[in-house]
C-alpha cells in the first residue's frame, strides 16, 4: 500500500470517528501483524494474533497516555494506563505493541483518536502547580504525593511544578503571586486548609475575578478532611483521585463570602457552629489519627449537651419541601464580561456591619445544637450532608438542628442527609439559601469553623457567589456521592 493510500485511509477513519455523536458506540479497530486494537465506547480491547499472549481490556478512564514511535528496533504503540492493584491503589503500567514502520500513519491516527476518547471533555497533558502541605493530616502528605500521586501525574504527561508550603498562609502568598496563564490548575495535596488559603490568595489579587474563574483549584488527599476531593473525585484514595483529576472536566462551582468585623473571607466548603464545628476544630490534637479523629472526637463529645444560643437571619431561596424538585437545577454562572469588574464581586447583601435586609427571615435558636451551611456535597469521608447540592446551582445548603433533640440524635439527623431521609425528619430545618447572618447569644466562647479554619466566636454573615470558583470534576456540573434524582 502506498503512503498516499495509507494517509487517505487514515483520513477516512478519522472522518468516520468524528461523525460519531456523543455517547455513540464507537468501534475503531487498528489491525497490525501481531495485534488488533479496538476502541469501544468505554474501553479498548487489545487482541493478540498469537494464542500464547493474553488479550487485554482497559477502560478509557484508566488510559493515561499513548504514543506511536519508531526506534532502532522498529515501530511500537506505547499505551500507559493505570493498573488497579487493589480497591484503593493503582499504578501506571505500559504496554508496547509492535507495528511495521509502513503503518506509522495509521498508528498515529489511532493513538490520536484513543487520546481524544480517553480525555473526552477534558484537556490533555495538564499544566499543574502542585502545593504539598508536609504537615497535612497525619503528616504524610509528601510521602503520599511521591508514592501514589506523582507517578499518575507524570504518566499522564502532565507538566508538574511542585512546591512544599513552608508556613501558615504560605499558599495565600503563592496564589496571590502566581502566573495564572502558566497553569491549568493548582493542585493541593493537603487537607481543606491549603485550598482555603489558595482561594483567599486568588481573591486578594487585583484580577481576582479572572483568576478565580479561570484557573482550576483542586484537592488530592493529604489531610484528614478532604471534603473537596471527595466532592469532585468521589474518593480519598490518592492514586484513584489523581486519575480522576487528570481526566477532570472544568467545572464552575459556587464560592461564599464570609464577613466578620472588617474581614472578608472566601469559603469553598462550609461554615459551621456546634457539634460539627467541634468535631472539626476541637480535635486538632488528634490530627495524627487522620479521618479517625472525627469519630473519636464525636465519641468524646456525645455525652455533653452543650448548646449554642443564637439569632439567625436568612435570605431564603428554596424551602425544604421544594428542594427535591430543584435537585437537578443547574444555572449558568454570569459571564466575565457581564460582571463589569475585575476584583472580587461586590457584596449583594452588604457585610456584617450593614443593616439586615427587610426581606430576611429572623429566627431565634436559644438551644441551637448544630448549624451547618455548605456548598459541596460532603465535608469528609463520613459526612455526606447534602445530596441535593450542585456545583453551581447558586445556593447554599443550610441545616439547623436545635440542641433539645440531644447530641446523638443531632448527628444522626445530619447523617440522614446521605440517603435523603432528612426530608422526613422534622428535627432538621433544611433549606437552600442565598445569604444568612449568624449572631451568637449568651455565650462568651465556642467554635465557628470556615472550611475547617477557626474564626472568632462573633457574629458573621455569608452570601453565595454563583459560579465564582473553578475546579476539575469527574462529571461536568455534578458532585460525586449520593445524588438525589
Amino acid at each position: 500500500m502506498s503512503t498516499s493510500s495509507r494517509s487517505s485511509d487514515a483520513a477516512n477513519e478519522q472522518d468516520a470517528f468524528i461523525g460519531l455523536g456523543a455517547g455513540a458506540h464507537a468501534d475503531d479497530a487498528l489491525l497490525l501483524d501481531t495485534h488488533s486494537l479496538t476502541i469501544r465506547e468505554d474501553s479498548i480491547t487489545i487482541t493478540a494474533s498469537s494464542s500464547s499472549i493474553s488479550d487485554e481490556k482497559i477502560t478509557l478512564h484508566d488510559i493515561l497516555w499513548a504514543r506511536a514511535y519508531i526506534s532502532e528496533t522498529g515501530g511500537a504503540i506505547q499505551i500507559t494506563h493505570a493498573k488497579r492493584l487493589s480497591k484503593r491503589l493503582a499504578r501506571p503500567t505500559t504496554l508496547s505493541i509492535p507495528f511495521s514502520e509502513s503503518d506509522l500513519d495509521k498508528a498515529d491516527g489511532w493513538v490520536e483518536r484513543l487520546l481524544s476518547r480517553a480525555y473526552e471533555g477534558s484537556h490533555q497533558a495538564k499544566r499543574l502547580k502542585v502545593l504539598v502541605n508536609p504537615h497535612g493530616g497525619p503528616g504524610t502528605a509528601a510521602k503520599i504525593y511521591e508514592n501514589e500521586i506523582e507517578p499518575i501525574l507524570v504518566a499522564a504527561n502532565c507538566s508538574v511544578d511542585v512546591e512544599l508550603t513552608q508556613y501558615a498562609k504560605h499558599a495565600v502568598k503563592i496564589a496571590q503571586e502566581l502566573d495564572i496563564e502558566a497553569y491549568d490548575a493548582i493542585v493541593c495535596i493537603s487537607g481543606d486548609g491549603i485550598p482555603h488559603e489558595v482561594f483567599n490568595g486568588l481573591g486578594k489579587r487585583p484580577d481576582a475575578l479572572k483568576a478565580l474563574r479561570s484557573i482550576a483549584v483542586c484537592q488530592l488527599p493529604g489531610g484528614s478532611g478532604n471534603g473537596m476531593c471527595w466532592s469532585f473525585t468521589g474518593t480519598d484514595a490518592p492514586s484513584l483521585a489523581a486519575i480522576a483529576l487528570v481526566k477532570g472536566k472544568r467545572t464552575h462551582f459556587d464560592l461564599v463570602s464570609v464577613t466578620q468585623g472588617d474581614e472578608r473571607i472566601l469559603s469553598f466548603l462550609s461554615q459551621s457552629v456546634g457539634i460539627v464545628a467541634e468535631l472539626d476544630l476541637g480535635t486538632e490534637n488528634l490530627r495524627w489519627m487522620g479521618s479517625a479523629r472525627f469519630t473519636v472526637g464525636f465519641l468524646q463529645r456525645v455525652a455533653k449537651e452543650t448548646v449554642y444560643p443564637a439569632k439567625v437571619y436568612v435570605k431564603l431561596a428554596i424551602e425544604k419541601e421544594d428542594i427535591r424538585r430543584h435537585a437537578s437545577t443547574v444555572r449558568e454562572p454570569p459571564s466575565l464580561d457581564a460582571a463589569g469588574h475585575v476584583g472580587l464581586p461586590p457584596l449583594q447583601y452588604g457585610s456584617i456591619k450593614d443593616e439586615i435586609p427587610e426581606d430576611w427571615l429572623a429566627e431565634s435558636h436559644p438551644k441551637l445544637g448544630n448549624f451547618y451551611c455548605g456548598n459541596m456535597i460532603c465535608m469528609s469521608k463520613d459526612l455526606h450532608f447534602f445530596p441535593a447540592a450542585r456545583p453551581n446551582d447558586g445556593h447554599m445548603d443550610l441545616a439547623i438542628v436545635d440542641g433539645n433533640v440531644g447530641r446523638l440524635k443531632s448527628v444522626n439527623v445530619m447523617l440522614g442527609a446521605e440517603t435523603g431521609k432528612h426530608f422526613d425528619l422534622p428535627e432538621l430545618n433544611y433549606r437552600k439559601v442565598l445569604a444568612y447572618r449568624f449572631i451568637p447569644k449568651d455565650q462568651k466562647d465556642g467554635y465557628i469553623s470556615i472550611d475547617g479554619e477557626k474564626i472568632a466566636f462573633a457574629p458573621f454573615q455569608a452570601e453565595i457567589h454563583h459560579g465564582l470558583g473553578m475546579s476539575l470534576s469527574m462529571r461536568a456540573n455534578v458532585y460525586e456521592g449520593p445524588i438525589l434524582s
